[in-house]
């Protein structure tokens, strides 16, 4: 309004006065509703801004992202930069070819030509040689084995058939070594069929059908179940075993891998959950006396077992939290846990197998005191549950990381009162990395049964190479004893 039409309804008295200020009065109330209104979704775009940027931001750096996800992201390495030059150390024994003292064959190579006196050099006295060796693959090609039944005929007329052995069940069958063969580019190098079937032709001659392929995996499979029941036994009663799980595809649904692993055993085994009832399933938890490592997911602590968490997880989630959300609580507590675990290497180095009582108190003193710090920086959500709503109200990343390390203080620490628990659950990543690897290679399993045959297989495979045992031995060994335990000693 201008002076003078606020001047106008001056002069027609007390109530026009008080009627202009009420319509100002209302207009601005309306505009300070519409004000917070905006702030509001200026706060929530803010939110959202910045949880997308989280997200693009994550990497398998600072999160649990595979490295094959990372577009635009060079993967960075957690380890610490050492002084020690590429390639071989100094006193590491190299691996080579190295000439033999019998050879299988010797050519010899004559000289020929005439010296200067005109004698020829065949002629001369022969004082020695000088050799070089080549080593080769010999012709490659398929021996044919005959197995032959007697038929006699008794002085009473009867006839009479020798048996066949047990293994020999078709008028043409390939032998347990071709057999071991198609398993191991299956099942340990990872081809798909239609490779294996041009690999099977070009090294051997032999045509051989993707039919052919799955029966004798599915044989394979076959073989090693009592196999496979002792394995699950040993990592059952070991006091410290290693856990994960990763998504596969089977029949073109979503499925889960689940792995149990020691230093020496693996256990594989695919279900279409990934919780609590696949884990009830897979029944390698149930009475489990020993310490559970794994990567913190809930379903594994509803079973009555010690467990520990995966420091390596934590210190990538800690890494985002102080590169992207700039919080030094964070940072303090990467430098605690590293210190902590090389602490623990030290000691371990030195003969020891515990930590003094009085710096163990110290160091969790500081965990504590460093959570608390991470609290005051990130305070509990001010948002209230709607009704119906189901489920733990959302938190930023950073307050969910620390109730975790503050709710299993002693899951994360497990590794500083028990040398005998790992820092992190590396064993079981490492284990079940080949699983992503063959669906990037052959895409989903086709059945249910290829995947079942998968992972037993896989299993044993792994079993072997920690006992540093040759693969391809140990597949021939299982179609050799079928039925029978084959774990190596």
């Amino acid at each position: 309004m201008s002076h003078d039409e606020i001047r106008a309804v001056y002069r027609q008295g007390e109530d026009a006065v008080i009627s202009l200020f009420e319509m100002v009065v209302s207009r601005f109330n309306a505009l300070e509703e519409e004000v917070a209104g905006l702030k509001a979704q200026l706060g929530k775009a803010n939110e959202e801004i910045t949880r997308l940027k989280a997200q693009i931001a994550k990497n398998s750096h600072n999160s649990s992202k595979p490295p094959s996800s990372d577009m635009y992201h060079a993967p960075k390495n957690l380890r610490e930069k050492s002084s020690r030059k590429n390639g071989g150390q100094p006193g590491h024994q190299g691996h080579t070819l190295r000439q033999v003292e019998n050879p299988d064959y010797v050519n010899i190579h004559q000289v020929h030509g005439r010296c200067r006196c005109g004698r020829e050099w065949s002629e001369g006295e022969l004082i020695g040689y000088k050799n070089r060796q080549v080593f080769d693959l010999p012709p490659i090609r398929l021996e044919v084995t005959e197995h032959r039944v007697e038929i006699r005929k008794c002085a009473c007329g009867k006839q009479h058939t020798a048996q066949f052995p047990e293994d020999i069940v078709a008028s043409v069958q390939y032998g347990n070594k071709m057999q071991a063969i198609m398993v191991y580019f299956s099942s340990f190098q990872l081809l798909p069929q239609k490779r294996i079937v041009e690999a099977m032709h070009d090294l051997f001659k032999v045509k051989v059908s993707e039919g052919t392929l799955n029966n004798v995996v599915a044989k394979a499979h076959d073989c090693l179940e009592k196999t496979e029941e002792s394995i699950k036994e040993r990592i059952h009663a070991s006091p410290v075993a290693h856990m994960d799980e990763t998504g596969m595809y089977v029949m073109g649904k979503r499925w889960w891998e689940h792995v149990y692993s020691t230093a020496f055993f693996t256990h594989y085994f695919c279900h279409p959950n990934r919780g609590t009832k696949a884990i009830k399933d897979g029944g390698m938890l149930e009475g489990y006396a020993g310490r559970a490592i794994h990567d913190g997911w809930a379903s594994y602590f509803e079973f009555d077992c010690r467990h520990g968490l995966c420091n390596a997880h934590h210190l990538r989630e800690l890494i985002f939290v102080k590169e992207e959300l700039k919080q030094q609580w964070a940072e303090q507590m990467i430098g605690h846990l590293c210190r902590i675990k090389e602490t623990v290497e030290h000691t371990k180095a030195e003969g020891g197998n515990a930590l003094a009582p009085e710096r163990l108190q110290a160091y969790r003193h500081r965990y504590s005191q460093i959570i608390a710090d991470g609290y005051r920086i990130n305070p509990a959500s001010k948002e209230v549950r709607k009704p119906g709503q189901r489920g733990r109200l959302k938190q930023s990343p950073a307050r969910n990381l620390l109730d975790r390390l503050n709710k299993y203080a002693d899951e994360t620490l497990a590794f500083m009162y028990d040398f005998s628990v790992p820092f992190d659950n590396n064993l079981s990543e490492r284990d079940i990395r080949m699983t992503k690897v063959k669906q990037k290679v052959s895409g989903c399993f086709r059945s249910d049964t290829g995947a079942y045959a998968f992972c037993r297989i896989r299993g044993y495979i792994s079993t072997v190479r920690k006992h540093g045992f040759n693969v391809l031995d140990h597949l021939i060994k299982c179609f050799d004893n079928k039925n029978t335990v084959l774990l190596p000693e």
